[in-house]
């Protein structure tokens, strides 16, 4: 093994134990007690039961990635890529199709490896801890979807990136950049109103007292709101949550079904404020722009190592080509990740603190946005107390009890 490939299985090893030793400290710290702040929210009986789908899931996972981690490296040094790409190259079809059909087998190769464990949390564990309302309709449906949304808007931008760095030369990465960046904006415009109600059902905001006070509120901060979507997020699963989502004409807040059963009329504006909050306070353009200025960065990156015989060499190819380098980067570029999902995460963590803000300075209302949030912890079985380790590596927001005393101060 050379340099390279050395580095991809320390990258891979660290990063899967790392995430173990996470999570094992996260089950390890779990106490019987039940946190203050969740007194008369939480009963004995329910908090216990979070716990244990908290354990549930947290084995589960550590399964999951266990198996996938070796039937990696069954594949890495049994020659699997290698025989794939004689297999295609075969067919004679030229770089870009060859390529399309190498890429795709794995893609595929690796959801098929994945449907029984996504079968298993959605069946087994959520059905035996009360989350799941999907049945096999739905849940084969979305499926062809997924695969739909895949071919229509996956495929043209590979193929534009292969056909790119295979006769582009030195021009390659940016116009791949602006050609990825072009992507990201289109989809995200496109998302609510195209994408999202193949999965869903969105239906207008009653009109009520609830609507009266979002659309009061919305004009008092001069945010510009027509309306506010409600989805059958109970179609699926008990949880609940809500999001913003789009931008320009296209932007929206969304408002799970479940969550709507579950909250007072305050409380669902307190969550609106806070969605509002981020839009106000440019999260949004924010995190898009640093995804941006991200991916730039990686095809820059790209462009170098695309054709180093070295990557080549790691996974035992004998023809250097670009959509095998793309694929090898994918994993050179791992350590980077690892790094870069951490920031990301402070910087949306700190964000969401500032949504907080917002949302009690303008409702005037910190415990209806508390009290909301407890309700949504406790029907979604949130872990109160989680380790600073696994924050650290994966909360993309803040602990709820964090979250909780700083709204209320």
């Amino acid at each position: 093994m050379n340099l390279i490939g050395t580095i991809i299985t320390v990258a891979v090893l660290f990063d899967f134990f790392v995430h173990g030793l996470a999570d094992f400290l996260n089950i390890r710290i779990l106490r019987e007690d039940l946190p203050k702040a969740f007194c008369g929210v939480y009963n004995k009986r329910k908090y216990k039961k979070s716990q244990e789908y908290l354990r549930a899931v947290t084995k589960f996972q550590f399964i999951t990635s266990s198996f996938h981690i070796l039937v990696f490296f069954c594949f890495w040094f049994g020659k699997g890529f290698p025989f794939i790409d004689q297999y295609f190259r075969s067919w004679n079809f030229g770089p870009i199709i060859t390529g399309l059909f190498f890429i795709g087998s794995l893609l595929i190769c690796s959801a098929f490896l994945h449907l029984p464990f996504q079968l298993f949390s959605t069946f087994v564990i959520e059905e035996h801890f009360g989350f799941n309302n999907t049945n096999w309709k739905t849940f084969l449906m979305d499926m062809v979807k997924y695969f739909f949304l895949t071919i229509v808007l996956g495929l043209p931008l590979l193929s534009s990136i292969l056909f790119l760095f295979e006769y582009a030369g030195t021009n390659a990465w940016w116009l791949a950049w602006i050609s990825a960046t072009f992507f990201l904006l289109a989809v995200q415009y496109i998302a609510p109103t195209w994408i999202m109600p193949l999965f869903n059902k969105f239906i207008i905001l009653e009109e009520g007292e609830l609507k009266n006070a979002i659309m009061s509120y919305a004009h008092s901060i001069k945010f510009p709101l027509d309306n506010v979507m409600v989805m059958d997020g109970s179609r699926r699963s008990d949880k609940s949550n809500a999001f913003f989502t789009g931008f320009g004409k296209n932007k929206r807040i969304v408002l799970y079904d479940t969550l709507i059963k579950q909250n007072t009329t305050k409380q669902l504006l307190a969550v609106i404020a806070h969605e509002m909050g981020h839009y106000k306070k440019k999260h949004i353009l924010q995190m898009t722009a640093i995804s941006i200025a991200q991916s730039g960065i990686v095809f820059f990156i790209l462009s170098i190592c695309i054709t180093n015989p070295n990557l080549f060499n790691a996974f035992f190819m004998e023809h250097r080509s670009v959509y095998a380098g793309l694929i090898f980067f994918v994993f050179l570029y791992s350590p980077a990740t690892f790094f870069m999902d951490i920031l990301f995460n402070i910087i949306s963590r700190r964000n969401e603190y500032k949504a907080d803000e917002f949302a009690v300075k303008t409702t005037v209302n910190p415990e209806a946005l508390a009290d909301a949030l407890k309700k949504i912890s406790m029907n979604n079985f949130a872990n109160l107390t989680p380790h600073p380790l696994y924050v650290f590596l994966n909360y993309s927001h803040p602990p709820i009890l964090e979250r909780i005393r700083h709204i209320l101060k």
